[in-house]
């Protein structure tokens, strides 16, 4: 199963992301609350995949997945977005994102999700 960090300023979400992500089988292995916070994460624990909130405080998640993306080409990034976020969803395909799960997050959309950036053979 997948490593995974969690990149979301809101502890409520974090704790649901967590709940249907563990149950899949998956590992949390690092948390972190704003985009500055993520970019220093990642290249300590490099996971195999990070989900990542578009609006955070002192740095939003665009702006962390290009920073990411810049220094680690191979890095698997899925936004969590809410509803009428869509031009800023296209920026962050765009921008490398491989997917995004809108909120609110449900296990199945969260699998799907993650099956189209992991394919199982």
């Amino acid at each position: 199963m997948l490593n995974i960090m969690l990149v979301d300023d809101s502890t409520v979400i974090k704790r649901i992301l967590r709940k249907e992500l563990e149950a899949m089988g998956h590992t949390i292995v690092v948390e972190a609350k704003s985009g500055k916070e993520a970019i220093e994460l990642y290249a300590i624990y490099k996971p195999d995949l990070v989900t990542m909130d578009i609006t955070m405080p002192i740095m939003d998640g665009i702006t962390a997945l290009k920073k990411i993306r810049k220094d680690h080409k191979d890095a698997n990034i899925m936004m969590i977005t809410s509803h009428g976020e869509e031009q800023r969803v296209m920026e962050a395909i765009t921008s490398g994102a491989k997917g995004y799960v809108l909120k609110p997050i449900t296990r199945v959309e969260l699998e799907i999700a993650i099956k189209k950036i992991f394919p199982t053979p």
